[in-house]
């Protein structure tokens, strides 16, 4: 065990102990992205407690478990990925139904939403079995939350995450298309060997703003936002930029503002036409993309209630 990490059992275990951890539930357990030092107390007490830990790699996870000083028998450690996800889910409802408790644990982060664990939670639901979540670092939020995307009184509030996009060029090409319209915020993931592929396929959305978030939490993080069409020029500024594995969060469709063409329109039909009627032809007769549109109406709805 890491010198860093002695009180933290300790700690992890006044935190943590006194509080109630089922019998027959499987443990969903988030773990550090990159940086040991984001794990949580309970997730510490957690994995000391639970009888089975079910992951993604079993010699990722046994490294990670010594890195807390928590030692487990390989007999503890259940390999469940995305091969064997169905298979191995079954081995964990048996466990579950023996009156043991488990954890899942994906290679880093949250499981279940890019990573394994999304059947496991179904399957053990399925069969009348608790999931207690254990949240904790995600590169997802992470990014969203220093990326300045998401505001909620932008007209196109919340956020799409796409994940992964096509490896063949063809495919990747017509899902920025279609993203292209899409006028809340969108989160990607990539690789380092195709981020420079993705890359090119995004500068068709021109001056779209883009945050590429690359080895978060680790020593050499680096979050950059730029335009879409300048990120194959900046990736090509310097070797290790292209390091590391990406989330890259496509900033929202700018809507106009109230004196915009597209507000003006939309505010005109709302008087006269439902809103989806208004939002389809504001779309048609400027151009503007419908769900921001569409998001425009709704909160144009509420400005006009609330003054009734």
């Amino acid at each position: 065990m890491s010198a860093s990490f002695a009180s933290a059992l300790s700690a992890a275990h006044d935190a943590a102990s006194a509080q109630h951890y089922p019998t027959g539930a499987l443990y969903v357990v988030a773990t550090p992205i990159g940086n040991l030092a984001d794990i949580s107390l309970r997730a510490l007490h957690v994995l000391q407690l639970v009888d089975s830990i079910a992951c993604e790699d079993t010699r990722h996870t046994q490294g990670l478990l010594r890195s807390y000083g928590l030692e487990r028998p390989g007999s503890q450690l259940l390999a469940l990925h995305q091969h064997n996800e169905a298979e191995a889910a079954q081995q964990v409802i048996a466990r579950l139904q023996q009156g043991q408790r488990l954890a899942y644990v994906s290679d880093a982060g949250t499981p279940g939403v890019s990573d394994p664990g999304a059947r496991l939670a179904a399957a053990v639901q399925a069969a009348g079995l608790r999931t207690i979540p254990l949240p904790g670092a995600s590169s997802i939020t992470a990014a969203l939350s220093v990326a300045g995307a998401v505001a909620p009184t932008q007209a196109s509030s919340g956020f799409l995450f796409a994940g992964f996009l096509a490896t063949k060029q063809a495919e990747r090409a017509a899902q920025v298309q279609q993203l292209g319209h899409e006028a809340r915020c969108c989160v990607l993931l990539e690789a380092p060997h195709r981020i420079g592929e993705l890359a090119q396929a995004l500068a068709v959305l021109g001056p779209r703003p883009v945050t590429l978030a690359r080895e978060i939490t680790k020593q050499f993080e680096e979050i950059v936002t730029q335009p879409a069409d300048q990120l194959p020029a900046w990736l090509d500024g310097a070797p290790q930029r292209s390091r590391g594995e990406f989330v890259v969060v496509l900033h929202p469709v700018a809507l106009q503002d109230d004196s915009g063409e597209g507000l003006r329109v939309l505010r005109l039909l709302l008087a006269e036409l439902p809103t989806k009627a208004a939002v389809r032809l504001a779309a048609e007769i400027t151009g503007a993309p419908r769900n921001a549109l569409y998001d425009a109406a709704l909160q144009i709805k509420r400005e006009g209630a609330d003054e009734d």
